[in-house]
């Protein structure tokens, strides 16, 4: 069952506005659903409009930042609650401990780390967790052309590239994480233990 949602997504100003609408349209709808939202804890960006729309629509914020980041020009002070972790891999391990399901939304190096260490946890069956891209402006079509090549060179099976869901609408994605079916048999094949 998913009641938390971590939503990983870009921290920059200067984007084009329609990243930062779709952002507090998450927001606002994961808190109308009655769904906390799991975040990395900033105030600009993406991930400040993902958190005052969650806010704004009564819902809980949680937000998982570093002490580095953890300043007032880069923390949001408004959330239900913010953790700090003393590094981002102790960041990133209680964001998942935190959450039911991920969702990235555009952003830069940090989200596609924190997007693709969730897929290789769940690749590698540590966790069977509903993932989604949340393709605003279809940024990421380039990615999941890129993803589909690797299917097709035989680096991704295609079980977990098709466990990876998208959408350009957030009604839809969440809808698909919902029906999340783990793909079982290709992290046992994935995992084989014969030679």
């Amino acid at each position: 069952m998913i009641r938390t949602v971590c939503v990983f997504c870009g921290s920059s100003d200067s984007v084009h506005p329609d990243y930062l609408d779709g952002a507090r349209q998450m927001g606002r709808l994961l808190a109308r659903r009655g769904l906390r939202l799991v975040y990395g804890g900033g105030r600009t960006g993406l991930m400040g409009a993902l958190a005052n729309g969650a806010l704004e629509a009564g819902g809980e914020v949680i937000g998982v930042i570093i002490p580095s980041m953890n300043t007032e020009a880069l923390a949001h002070a408004g959330l239900t609650r913010l953790e700090v972790e003393p590094t981002m891999h102790a960041r990133k391990v209680r964001m998942h401990e935190l959450s039911d399901a991920f969702v990235a939304l555009p952003g830069g190096y940090g989200t596609l780390d924190e997007l693709f260490e969730t897929i290789t946890w769940a690749q590698i069956g540590s966790h069977e967790k509903p993932i989604g891209l949340l393709n605003l402006r279809r940024y990421y079509d380039p990615l999941l052309a890129a993803l589909d090549h690797a299917v097709a060179e035989g680096f991704i099976f295609p079980e977990h590239r098709q466990a990876l869901c998208w959408d350009t609408d957030p009604n839809r994605l969440l809808e698909a994480l919902f029906h999340h079916r783990p793909p079982r048999e290709a992290v046992k094949r994935w995992m084989r233990k014969d030679t």
